[in-house]
């Protein structure tokens, strides 16, 4: 028998997206965010509330990173989501962690994390649910020491861990289960 829990985020797994920007000062600002991810090939989508110090940072910058969060870089990434810019200027130097400047956009890479996405803002949809930011994928970086045989990512490898909503934890992502577009392929026999 099902229960209704209500309205709510219920989706599960829910990435852990850390978005990286300039302040107007030059140094780095990341955030934690789990409401947000791919919308096409070459598209991502971000849901953000407007007063966050990082939407300032898209609106003048035009560009950000988006990196996968690793198991090694747990705190500092919660911490991420935990600190306001708005509040704790040294909230990027407090963690130890380091950066570059991407040479595709105008925008910080955190070199600890194994993957990151270059972007340019698209647009701003100011929604009557929040902020959304379209932005356009021109690269994506990634450590050698997570690719396969073939250099394609292998998902085991990155550490990355999901969002639970439902009771507020972080869990690793498991081995393989099958193959996508094969695992339900008897279906289409008779």
């Amino acid at each position: 028998m099902k229960k209704s829990i209500g309205v709510g985020p219920h989706v599960f797994p829910m990435p852990v997206l850390m978005i990286s920007t300039y302040n107007e000062d030059g140094s780095v600002d990341v955030m934690n965010m789990a409401w947000g991810g791919v919308c096409g090939e070459d598209m991502v989508a971000l849901n953000l509330e407007a007063d966050h110090k990082t939407v300032a940072n898209l609106k003048a910058r035009k560009a950000f990173t988006l990196s996968i969060a690793d198991i090694p870089h747990m705190a500092e990434s919660d911490f991420f989501g935990i600190a306001s810019a708005n509040k704790m200027k040294d909230k990027f130097a407090r963690t130890g962690m380091t950066s570059i400047k991407s040479e595709k956009v105008d925008a910080p890479i955190v070199v600890e994390y194994p993957l990151t996405m270059e972007c340019q803002v698209v647009e701003f949809q100011d929604q009557p649910y929040g902020l959304r930011v379209l932005g356009k994928i021109v690269d994506t970086l990634v450590d050698e020491a997570v690719l396969d045989e073939k250099g394609k990512v292998d998902a085991g490898k990155l550490n990355a861990f999901l969002f639970d909503q439902f009771r507020h934890g972080y869990y690793a992502v498991g081995g393989k289960v099958g193959t996508a577009w094969n695992a339900g392929a008897g279906l289409m026999k008779g």
